[in-house]
């Protein structure tokens, strides 16, 4: 049953005041948080304050109560903006709250629901160095230990590792790989647990502010109630079902960020000026600016219908499907942008670069467009199955 979410009328306003703050506020601040690779601890304490750490917490948790659409809709618009503020929040609304929500203990909620909506940083730990959706191949081990847990391994790629105070880690509950992935459980983890240790944030291709880091886990003991839900063998059903959040989220940034890129190429188009007129005229310059708006527009469509089918909880296909589009639009529209700006496209001093080193990741994390073609397909076969079975 889809959830009715916020008040359709004070969505709107929120969506209004959101687009002016990410014009007004987060677009301007973007030279600073590129020069010193980090968002500023006051814009962290604002976005904290218009609620964006919160908005699919529970009301009675503290949070907004926004429903998947409405989530996914004000990813898209704050995506208008640099990267990194997406991410900031990003983990903490999408794929920690699902599965809190979904998965969680009543005590578990009340724990860690009304500290992620006011702003504590959460952290997803699932790839490790020798897996990633290989479930099978996962090393960290969480070995019984009276009523709780120790575990050891590591944890590579996690976003927001270096501000967390919450993990979300998934690790091996048997060593034997079980049917249904039921060798892996998630673990609630408080990241100043004796044991824990966060690596020096990687140095990426784009992306600029927000940090990924490795994470190790060293004779790490947990209680016995830090185990989500209360029940092994879950967690990787916990994560992928996570997954179909973390999927559109990535949708939206594509889409919010693509509108962003054209935007420029559209200005650019107009400004710059060849053969005493400016560039915009030229038709195969036009060919580029409508192939861009036309995939935009067609990703934009994806991520509403398989939003409203994912408030369902039935959007396997549809997400993998927005995700695998969304994601490879937006590097064809950046990498657009780059021929439109032509040898200026290939300078730091213009953002085109930067907007092509951006979106490069987008086709990789949350399933790589391998995966998501080996997800649809599964799925659409299993479902051919079933219909021919009936």
């Amino acid at each position: 049953m889809a959830n009715t979410g916020m008040d359709p009328e004070i969505f709107d306003q929120f969506i209004d005041q959101l687009q002016r703050y990410v014009r007004e506020r987060l677009i301007p601040a973007e030279a600073d948080v590129i020069a010193h690779d980090r968002i500023p601890e006051d814009l962290i304490d604002e976005m904290r304050a218009m609620g964006l750490f919160g908005l699919t917490m529970p009301e009675e948790y503290g949070g907004a109560g926004m429903n998947v659409p409405q989530y996914i809709e004000t990813i898209r618009v704050l995506s208008y903006a640099l990267p990194a503020y997406r991410s900031i929040t990003s983990i903490n609304l999408g794929m920690v709250c699902s599965a809190l929500k979904h998965s969680g203990t009543p005590e578990q909620k009340a724990e860690w629901l009304p500290r992620l909506a006011a702003g504590e940083i959460a952290c997803f730990g699932l790839t490790e160095p020798g897996s990633g959706s290989d479930s099978a191949a996962m090393a960290t081990s969480a070995k019984k230990d009276g009523n709780g847990y120790i575990l050891n391994g590591s944890k590579r790629y996690i976003t927001n590792a270096p501000h967390a105070r919450l993990g979300l880690i998934m690790a091996r509950t048997s060593q034997d790989n079980l049917p249904k992935n039921a060798h892996v459980s998630a673990f609630l983890v408080p990241m100043d647990t004796p044991g824990i240790s966060v690596g020096k944030p990687d140095r990426k291709m784009g992306q600029t502010g927000s940090h990924i880091a490795d994470i190790y886990l060293d004779d790490v003991k947990l209680p016995g109630d830090a185990l989500l839900g209360g029940e092994e063998g879950k967690g990787f059903a916990t994560a992928m079902q996570s997954l179909d959040n973390g999927r559109l989220s990535v949708a939206a940034a594509s889409a919010g960020y693509a509108q962003r890129i054209l935007d420029t190429a559209m200005r650019y188009a107009n400004d710059r000026k060849a053969f005493g007129e400016p560039i915009a005229n030229f038709q195969l310059i036009q060919a580029m600016l409508a192939d861009s708006k036309a995939e935009i527009y067609a990703a934009e469509c994806m991520i509403r219908d398989a939003s409203a089918k994912a408030d369902q909880g039935k959007a396997i296909i549809e997400a993998a499907s927005a995700k695998m589009f969304a994601s490879e639009m937006c590097n064809r529209v950046a990498d657009r942008c780059v021929q439109i700006h032509g040898g200026a496209g290939y300078l730091a001093e213009y953002e085109a670069e930067r907007f092509y080193r951006d979106s490069r990741i987008f086709t990789i994390y949350e399933g790589t467009t391998q995966i998501l073609q080996l997800v649809i397909a599964k799925n659409m076969l299993r479902e051919f199955a079933a219909g021919a079975a009936a």
